[in-house]
């Protein structure tokens, strides 16, 4: 577990979105920080699949309210947890093994005038740091794929819902054309410590006895949205090499360029999954 960890704090201390970047990116666009808000960052800081639209979905998933009080699970730079707190007006909290992102979303949500309503912890998501049935909403994008041990996994997400509250994540998918090979390859490079079908997923909730309300079958969108997503990581090359050297820009094109691919073969789909938790 220890190396598992490593290698995903590695993978995310040196990703090419990162606070820097997003603060070199509102320098060179002329945004003055001293009035800086969620409206503006909201356009920098999305690190995930299909950006704020992605985010306003994920919540009608989860029932988020001007009432809920949300967790955001691997939070990373907390733009989805500063984009909730804004347009819901809830209270949110981010969690996240990343020290370096942590701190980083503490200082960009103050810059954004949010430190009152969104909140961040750095921990890990098999020992969630909250007391049972704290959160009414737990939400997530994008990073169970990076967590070996998915049955502590969802029962810690269960676990830190109420009775009667909703999960909803996004989550990169297996198929059935999955090879061993290309998950080998994708633990190596993209530090995918455990790929689930959509399937094991609904088994994992229901053996927690919780009810899974709609699975989206996101494949063929994600698919599109790679593609441009590559583009921009490639775009923010000269500051990647900047910051960590050419052989480190090569290394994740390779990486990026293959698991985007793998989308166009079939063998990695997405789903947008709401769950409820029964008792």
């Amino acid at each position: 577990m220890a190396s598992n960890n490593s290698s995903v704090l590695a993978f995310y201390d040196t990703h090419p979105i990162s606070e820097t970047q997003i603060l070199e990116k509102l320098a060179a666009d002329g945004v003055d920080l001293a009035t800086l808000t969620e409206d503006i960052l909201q356009d920098y800081d999305q690190d995930h699949f299909g950006g704020v639209q992605a985010n306003d979905a994920l919540a009608r998933a989860g029932g988020v309210n001007s009432d809920s009080l949300v967790l955001d699970v691997c939070c990373g730079l907390g733009g989805p947890a500063r984009y909730f707190g804004q347009k819901f007006g809830c209270r949110v909290e981010g969690v996240d093994m990343t020290a370096s992102r942590v701190e980083g979303a503490k200082r960009l949500t103050e810059l954004a005038g949010l430190s009152d309503r969104v909140s961040f912890t750095c921990g890990n998501a098999l020992d969630l740091p909250f007391a049972d049935n704290r959160f009414d909403v737990l939400i997530s994008q994008e990073a169970f794929c990076h967590i070996p041990d998915k049955p502590t996994l969802v029962a810690e997400c269960v676990r830190s819902v109420r009775p009667g509250g909703r999960i909803a994540f996004t989550d990169i998918l297996a198929t059935g054309e999955t090879t061993p090979e290309t998950r080998q390859r994708l633990t190596a490079e993209m530090t995918f410590n455990e790929l689930a079908t959509a399937a094991e997923y609904r088994d994992l909730f229901t053996a927690q006895n919780c009810e899974v309300l709609g699975v989206d079958d996101l494949g063929s969108e994600w698919r599109d949205i790679l593609i441009d997503r590559l583009a921009m990581y490639r775009s923010l090359g000269d500051q990647t090499v900047r910051r960590f050297g050419q052989a480190h820009f090569d290394k994740w094109d390779r990486a990026y360029s293959f698991f985007v691919g793998c989308y166009g073969t079939g063998e990695l789909s997405g789903g947008r999954f709401s769950v409820q938790r029964l008792t």
